[in-house]
């Protein structure tokens, strides 16, 4: 518990990966994924609950030997490749809620996928959030100017276009480029109410941890 929140944070670890299967459990340096997302969660001990959403057998299995939870088996309709985060989260979130008997106030997204993540990431974003009264906070990084959307091109058959065709032709320097960020997935931090209320992972009142070492 933190400022008197109860927090839920949820791993969503689902086994249908088509790039690499079983990622979540394949050994990186002798460690697995999820064994890396406990790790940082047995240091953030104002966490009252800690799960994995998943449907598949073997990686709840890794997880319950890592020290995670699953108290339930993702339902075969939000496991599919194209299926969105919201409908994970709040189906975590309820479900969890209803094993526990208890309401949780704060949900704490960690995908196994990023795998350089730090306490301190987690609990910047927590505490943004609490703190700012904000909806959701994710973490971000700035994207490298080269990589700006105005500098984008696409190809219409053998033909290169900027793919901003009106403002893409107008940068010259990148001084002329307003900063833009990525999702960089160490951390999303969320109220109930955005998630069961709103709907969404993205409230209307979101904000952002930038993360300005490499990771």
């Amino acid at each position: 518990m933190l400022c008197n929140k109860k927090i839920l944070v949820v791993v969503p670890a689902r086994g249908g990966s088509k790039g690499i299967k079983l990622k979540n459990i394949r050994p990186l340096r002798g460690v697995t994924l999820v064994d890396l997302v406990c790790k940082v969660v047995k240091q953030l001990t104002y966490v009252d609950r800690a799960i994995v959403s998943t449907d598949n057998d073997e990686i709840a299995k890794v997880a319950k030997g890592a020290g995670l939870d699953v108290p339930f088996m993702r339902p075969e309709s939000i496991s599919g490749d194209m299926i969105a985060d919201w409908d994970v989260l709040h189906h975590a979130l309820l479900a969890t809620e209803e094993a526990d008997n208890k309401t949780y106030d704060i949900i704490i997204m960690l995908q196994p996928t990023s795998p350089f993540r730090k306490p301190e990431h987690v609990t910047a974003t927590v505490e943004k959030l609490i703190k700012g009264d904000f909806d959701a906070v994710w973490t971000i990084s700035e994207t490298d100017s080269k990589s700006h959307p105005l500098k984008q091109l696409v190809l219409n058959g053998e033909l290169i276009e900027y793919y901003d065709s009106e403002n893409g032709p107008k940068v010259i320097a990148r001084q002329q480029l307003l900063p833009v960020y990525h999702v960089n997935g160490l951390a999303y931090a969320f109220t109930r109410e955005c998630l069961v209320n709103q709907k969404t992972k993205k409230g209307k009142k979101t904000s952002a941890v930038i993360i300005k070492e490499p990771i």
